[in-house]
Protein backbone atom coordinates (compact mmCIF):
# COMPACT_ATOMS: atom_id res chain seq x y z
CA UNK A 1 0.00 0.00 0.00
CA UNK A 2 1.37 3.55 -1.20
CA UNK A 3 0.67 6.43 0.55
CA UNK A 4 -0.69 9.68 -1.18
CA UNK A 5 1.93 12.18 -1.73
CA UNK A 6 0.12 14.78 -0.01
CA UNK A 7 -0.59 12.48 2.99
CA UNK A 8 2.95 12.47 3.90
CA UNK A 9 4.59 14.78 6.45
CA UNK A 10 7.64 17.04 5.87
CA UNK A 11 9.93 15.97 8.61
CA UNK A 12 11.56 19.48 8.89
CA UNK A 13 8.66 21.27 8.53
CA UNK A 14 7.24 19.49 11.30
CA UNK A 15 10.41 19.50 13.19
CA UNK A 16 10.88 23.39 12.39
CA UNK A 17 6.87 23.34 14.20
CA UNK A 18 8.81 22.32 17.57
CA UNK A 19 10.71 24.98 17.45
CA UNK A 20 7.76 27.31 18.45
CA UNK A 21 7.76 25.96 22.44
CA UNK A 22 8.76 28.15 24.43
CA UNK A 23 12.12 27.40 26.45
CA UNK A 24 12.43 24.44 24.19
CA UNK A 25 14.89 23.12 22.19
CA UNK A 26 14.69 19.46 20.49
CA UNK A 27 17.41 17.77 19.61
CA UNK A 28 17.39 17.07 16.29
CA UNK A 29 19.96 15.67 13.75
CA UNK A 30 20.38 18.59 12.56
CA UNK A 31 21.29 19.93 16.16
CA UNK A 32 23.50 17.21 16.69
CA UNK A 33 25.63 17.41 13.92
CA UNK A 34 26.20 20.96 14.93
CA UNK A 35 27.14 20.34 18.11
CA UNK A 36 29.13 17.39 17.71
CA UNK A 37 32.93 18.57 19.05
CA UNK A 38 31.41 20.02 21.84
CA UNK A 39 29.33 17.12 22.83
CA UNK A 40 32.74 15.26 21.88
CA UNK A 41 34.47 17.71 24.37
CA UNK A 42 31.65 16.94 26.90
CA UNK A 43 31.97 13.11 26.77
CA UNK A 44 35.94 13.45 27.25
CA UNK A 45 35.15 14.48 30.78
CA UNK A 46 34.13 10.80 31.56
CA UNK A 47 37.76 10.00 32.03
CA UNK A 48 39.70 11.81 35.23
CA UNK A 49 42.90 12.73 33.60
CA UNK A 50 40.81 14.79 31.38
CA UNK A 51 38.41 16.33 34.25
CA UNK A 52 42.08 16.79 35.59
CA UNK A 53 43.55 18.54 32.84
CA UNK A 54 40.29 20.61 31.97
CA UNK A 55 40.43 21.67 35.83
CA UNK A 56 43.95 22.61 35.42
CA UNK A 57 43.10 24.83 32.20
CA UNK A 58 39.62 25.15 30.84
CA UNK A 59 40.77 27.23 28.04
CA UNK A 60 43.77 25.63 27.05
CA UNK A 61 41.61 22.43 26.98
CA UNK A 62 39.03 23.97 24.99
CA UNK A 63 41.27 24.77 22.23
CA UNK A 64 42.36 20.88 21.56
CA UNK A 65 38.94 20.62 20.47
CA UNK A 66 37.82 21.72 16.87
CA UNK A 67 34.65 23.99 18.57
CA UNK A 68 33.83 27.34 17.80
CA UNK A 69 35.32 30.46 19.70
CA UNK A 70 31.42 31.11 20.37
CA UNK A 71 30.76 27.92 22.21
CA UNK A 72 34.32 27.93 23.88
CA UNK A 73 32.95 31.58 25.46
CA UNK A 74 29.74 29.27 26.23
CA UNK A 75 31.22 26.44 28.22
CA UNK A 76 33.43 28.78 30.13
CA UNK A 77 30.91 30.72 31.14
CA UNK A 78 28.63 27.50 31.49
CA UNK A 79 25.96 29.44 29.75
CA UNK A 80 24.15 26.35 29.14
CA UNK A 81 21.23 27.49 27.07
CA UNK A 82 23.65 28.79 24.29
CA UNK A 83 25.65 25.57 23.88
CA UNK A 84 21.99 24.01 23.40
CA UNK A 85 21.32 26.03 20.54
CA UNK A 86 24.57 25.28 19.21
CA UNK A 87 24.01 21.77 19.23
CA UNK A 88 25.00 20.67 22.95
CA UNK A 89 22.83 17.67 24.40
CA UNK A 90 22.45 18.13 27.75
CA UNK A 91 22.92 14.79 28.69
CA UNK A 92 26.75 15.31 27.35
CA UNK A 93 26.70 18.22 28.72
CA UNK A 94 25.66 16.55 32.39
CA UNK A 95 29.57 15.45 31.99
CA UNK A 96 30.42 18.87 32.90
CA UNK A 97 28.22 19.62 35.26
CA UNK A 98 29.60 16.78 37.35
CA UNK A 99 33.03 18.14 36.75
CA UNK A 100 31.67 21.33 38.50
CA UNK A 101 30.29 19.03 41.14
CA UNK A 102 26.55 20.40 40.74
CA UNK A 103 23.82 18.23 40.46
CA UNK A 104 22.20 17.68 37.09
CA UNK A 105 18.66 19.63 38.73
CA UNK A 106 20.86 22.66 39.68
CA UNK A 107 22.59 22.84 36.71
CA UNK A 108 19.22 22.88 35.02
CA UNK A 109 17.88 25.62 37.00
CA UNK A 110 20.49 28.14 35.70
CA UNK A 111 18.76 27.86 32.05
CA UNK A 112 15.45 28.88 33.46
CA UNK A 113 14.50 32.27 35.50
CA UNK A 114 14.59 30.50 39.12
CA UNK A 115 16.96 29.97 41.50
CA UNK A 116 18.12 26.69 42.48
CA UNK A 117 15.80 26.48 45.36
CA UNK A 118 13.45 28.11 43.39
CA UNK A 119 13.02 26.06 40.76
CA UNK A 120 14.05 22.58 42.92
CA UNK A 121 9.83 24.20 45.02
CA UNK A 122 8.57 24.65 41.40
CA UNK A 123 9.59 21.43 40.14
CA UNK A 124 8.21 19.88 43.50
CA UNK A 125 4.81 21.18 42.98
CA UNK A 126 4.48 19.61 39.93
CA UNK A 127 6.77 21.55 37.25
CA UNK A 128 5.68 24.99 35.49
CA UNK A 129 2.18 25.43 34.30
CA UNK A 130 1.88 25.22 30.75
CA UNK A 131 -0.42 27.99 30.61
CA UNK A 132 1.79 30.34 28.13
CA UNK A 133 4.55 27.78 27.60
CA UNK A 134 2.81 26.01 24.75
CA UNK A 135 3.26 28.26 21.68
CA UNK A 136 5.37 31.44 21.20
CA UNK A 137 3.83 32.43 18.06
CA UNK A 138 0.30 31.42 19.59
CA UNK A 139 0.76 33.01 22.50
CA UNK A 140 -0.41 30.40 24.63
Amino acid sequence: MTEKKQDRINIHEYLAELEDIPGTRVYTAARARKGYHINQFAMSLMKAENRDRFKADERAYLDEWDISEEAKQALLKRDYNTLLDLGGNVYFLSKLFSTDGISFAEAVSTMTEYSFPEYRDMMLKGGRSPEGNRSIKGGY
